[in-house]
């Protein structure tokens, strides 16, 4: 990862409300989803980012971006035409009017909205890193093995079901491979947006 060492107090605020919403965030969700729920790319994100803030650590703060910005602007997409129309769009946040859960971590869940604004604000101080989208894609691979080992039913980042057309693609090796390239698709708008429009990490370092 990037040295960041001499940028610790780069984030003094934000790096503690990190904290706190970790405090809050980790036993709230635990009771309600299972441990195991913290495994999803989108949870994994929470706590790297709050590592990141908290060392000010460029290279992590860029993965996390690439990864959440398209899946949390679906989700916000799908959120919010449920909200508005009555239906979802393209599912995956029917929980959130899903009454046999408590209110408290489907409010929680909302962070899909928060996430990518402070993703991109931090990288504006920051810098992006362009080995983010690399680094990203390593650790999506990391879960992607492990979700294999939960219950098929839950289809935990897509281990064993796409998420378009909700079905496997042959052999595991196969569907990995298939999973690993829709991934990457996801990834490079972003990666190709935070290179055109924020400044490289690489830039702010030597300047600092």
């Amino acid at each position: 990862m990037a040295a960041t060492n001499n940028r610790r107090t780069q984030f003094p605020v934000l790096r503690w409300v990190g904290l706190i919403w970790l405090a809050v965030w980790i036993p709230v969700m635990a009771r309600t989803y299972g441990w195991e729920n913290f495994l999803r790319m989108c949870d994994v994100a929470v706590f790297l980012t709050a590592i990141g803030l908290w060392y000010s650590n460029s290279l992590l703060l860029s993965s996390q971006a690439v990864g959440v910005l398209l899946p949390s602007l679906a989700w916000c997409l799908d959120a919010g035409w449920r909200l508005l129309l009555g239906h979802n769009l393209i599912g995956g946040t029917e929980y959130m009017w899903d009454a046999q859960f408590p209110l408290l971590p489907r409010l929680l869940s909302l962070f899909h909205v928060a996430l990518p604004i402070v993703l991109i604000w931090a990288l504006v101080r920051t810098g992006y890193d362009r080995r983010g989208l690399w680094l990203q894609m390593g650790i999506f691979a990391v879960l992607l093995a492990v979700s294999r080992f939960l219950p098929a039913a839950d289809n935990y980042n897509f281990a064993y079901l796409d998420p378009i057309f909700h079905r496997a693609w042959g052999p595991v090796p196969l569907h990995f491979a298939v999973i690993m390239a829709g991934a990457l698709v996801a990834f490079l708008p972003a990666h190709w947006i935070f290179r055109r429009f924020l400044p490289a990490a690489e830039n702010l370092n030597r300047a600092n």
